[in-house]
């Protein structure tokens, strides 16, 4: 038989107990669990570098604790700032298809003037660079031609950019003023509302005939009449009305040869 010996276990864990009550050895105790609250007075901190050593570095206009005013900027020369109290108001802030140069009353008047061809034109107004008007004459024209069973649209605004082109380049040649583009795009798109007319009526009845033929010479030359007052009224370009009137009609005539064929 054989005997082990077996090692004393007890002295060690004797030794282990000490070291571990000797490690976890401290002054904490669970009734030390409370938290202390620190109350400075007005929230914020006392450190001694950072008092208030008589110097008052308020910001006036910012925020005064006392009186409970909050910043307000002064109003810079020539800017509006709405307050309350004051006499004006957003009432007499201009609408916002005026700021986006659509003025409804120019439109229509732009429209009599080419509805009748014996109405003075306005130079200040049609010198202004109005698009509204002239794209839905374009998209009207289109629509009127599609509905007689002619798909044109995209005829309609080549022939309608080539042509402003080509008379921008005419006007620019023969007047002593500056011509825009967009002034040219506009008189010629206004113009174009007789040949709607036009086009709406061959919606129903047929232009090609006699009768046709005679509309549309009749509305090619109220266009062409229409849109040389105006260029001649805008320009300055007195006694050049039958030399304006001629490229204006070339022009027109395309858009009547696409409304009869």
């Amino acid at each position: 038989m054989v005997y082990e010996r077996v090692p004393n276990y007890s002295i060690a864990m004797g030794d282990f107990q000490q070291f571990e009550q000797d490690f976890y050895q401290s002054g904490y105790y669970i009734d030390d669990q409370g938290q202390v609250a620190y109350d400075y007075g007005d929230g914020y901190d006392h450190n001694p570098e950072y008092e208030d050593d008589g110097i008052d570095v308020s910001m006036p206009g910012v925020f005064t604790p006392s009186t409970g005013q909050a910043f307000q900027p002064s109003k810079p020369a020539g800017t509006y700032l709405y307050t309350a109290g004051t006499d004006r108001s957003f009432e007499e802030e201009p609408p916002l298809l005026e700021e986006l140069g659509i003025n409804f009353e120019h439109i229509w008047q732009k429209t009599l003037t080419v509805l009748n061809p014996m109405m003075p034109a306005d130079g200040s107004i049609m010198n202004e660079t109005d698009l509204t008007g002239p794209i839905l004459f374009c998209i009207a024209l289109g629509a009127t031609l599609l509905m007689a069973g002619k798909s044109h649209f995209g005829y309609v605004y080549g022939i309608s950019a080539i042509g402003c082109m080509a008379m921008y380049t005419l006007l620019t040649m023969l007047s002593s003023l500056t011509v825009s583009y967009g002034c040219v795009a506009s008189v010629l798109g206004y113009c174009l509302l007789p040949m709607v007319a036009l086009s709406a009526f061959a919606v129903i009845f047929s232009l090609q005939g006699i009768i046709g033929t005679v509309l549309a010479l009749l509305v090619i030359g109220w266009c062409s009449f229409s849109a040389s007052k105006i260029f001649i009224s805008t320009l300055a370009m007195e006694g050049q009305q039958l030399l304006v009137a001629y490229p204006c009609a070339l022009l027109y005539g395309v858009f009547a040869l696409l409304t009869v064929f």
